[in-house]
C-alpha cells in the first residue's frame, strides 16, 4: 500500500513539474512575442534627441505625441485608413462569399473537372506576386482602373478567393450525403441546401477566412505599391514605406506610423476573437 502512493506522488510530482515546466516556457515565449510590441510603443512616445541620447530600449522622458504629430502631418491619415478599410473589407467580405459559392459548386455540385480546378487554384496561390504584376497592371490600363482602388479590390478578391475555395472545397468534398439526400427528398433545392444546410454548418470556417482576408489584405504592399500612383488613392502601408528616406530615417515617426496602421488590425481582430476561436476549434468537435 504505501509503495503505491509512493507510486502516486512521484506522478503527481512529474505532474506537477511539467506543468510548471510548460507554463514558464510559455511565459517565455510571451515575453519574446511582446518584446517587438513593446519597442514600437516606447519608441513612438520619444522625441528624436530622446532615441539618439537613450536608445530604443529605455522608456520614453517625457512621454509625448510629436512623433504622431509629424507624422499625421505630412499624411492625409483619414485618407490612408479609408482606403485601407475600404479594401480590406469588400476584399474579406466578397472573398468568403465567392469561396463559398465556388466550393459549393466544386465539392457538392461536383463539377466536371474538379480536380483540375482545385490544382489551378492552387497554383494561383502559390505563384509569387511578382509574377502576376505586369498583366495585371496592363489589364488595369485597358479597362481604366488604373490608380483606383477598385483595381486591387477586384486583384485580391480572386487571390484570396482562390486559395478560400481550394480550402471549403476539401471540405465540402467530405459534407455527409446522406443529409444532403434528406434535404433533396424534402424539397429542396440547390440555394435552400446552400443557405440552409451548407452555410451554417461552415460558418465558423467562414468566420476565420473573413478574419484572415482582412488582416492579409491590409498588410499587402507590393501589388498596391505598383497600382495606386497618387497619395490619394495609396493605403497604409504604402505610405509607412515613404517615410524611410534615402540616407536618413525618423525611428520615433517611423515608429508612431507602424503603431498606428497596427491599431485598426488589432481592433477588428479583438471585435472577432470570439469568432475566430470558434472557428479554429470548430473541426477539432465532432
Amino acid at each position: 500500500m504505501s509503495t503505491r502512493r509512493r507510486r502516486d506522488r512521484r506522478v503527481v510530482a512529474l505532474l506537477t513539474t511539467r506543468r510548471w515546466a510548460l507554463l514558464i516556457v510559455a511565459a517565455l515565449v510571451a515575453v519574446v512575442m511582446l518584446v517587438p510590441f513593446y519597442l514600437l510603443v516606447s519608441n513612438a512616445f520619444k522625441t528624436g534627441a530622446d532615441y539618439s541620447q537613450r536608445g530604443p530600449l529605455a522608456l520614453p522622458e517625457p512621454w509625448t505625441f510629436s512623433a504622431f504629430d509629424r507624422y499625421l502631418g505630412s499624411v492625409d491619415y483619414p485618407r490612408l485608413l479609408t482606403n485601407s478599410v475600404l479594401i480590406a473589407g469588400v476584399v474579406a467580405v466578397v472573398g468568403v462569399a465567392v469561396s463559398m459559392l465556388s466550393a459549393y459548386a466544386i465539392g457538392i455540385g461536383r463539377v466536371r473537372g474538379r480536380t483540375w480546378v482545385v490544382f489551378v487554384l492552387l497554383m494561383a496561390t502559390i505563384l509569387p506576386q511578382e509574377a502576376l504584376i505586369y498583366p495585371l497592371f496592363t489589364g488595369a490600363q485597358a479597362v481604366g482602373l488604373q490608380n483606383s482602388v477598385w483595381s486591387v479590390v477586384i486583384i485580391f478578391i480572386v487571390l484570396q478567393a482562390a486559395f478560400g475555395t481550394y480550402l471549403l472545397s476539401s471540405v465540402l468534398g467530405t459534407f455527409p450525403a446522406e443529409l444532403l439526400e434528406a434535404a433533396r427528398v424534402d424539397g429542396a433545392n440547390r440555394w435552400v441546401i446552400l443557405t440552409r444546410i451548407v452555410a451554417p454548418v461552415l460558418r465558423p470556417t467562414m468566420s476565420v477566412l473573413l478574419v484572415f482576408f482582412f488582416v492579409w489584405t491590409w498588410n499587402e504592399f507590393f501589388i498596391p505599391m505598383i497600382m495606386l500612383i497618387t497619395p490619394d488613392a495609396q493605403t497604409i502601408p504604402i505610405a509607412l514605406a515613404a517615410l524611410k528616406g534615402q540616407n536618413t530615417l525618423d525611428v520615433t515617426q517611423l515608429a508612431a506610423a507602424s503603431l498606428l496602421s497596427l491599431l485598426p488590425t488589432l481592433v477588428f481582430f479583438f471585435l472577432f476573437q470570439r469568432t475566430l476561436t470558434r472557428g479554429v476549434t470548430a473541426g477539432a468537435v465532432k
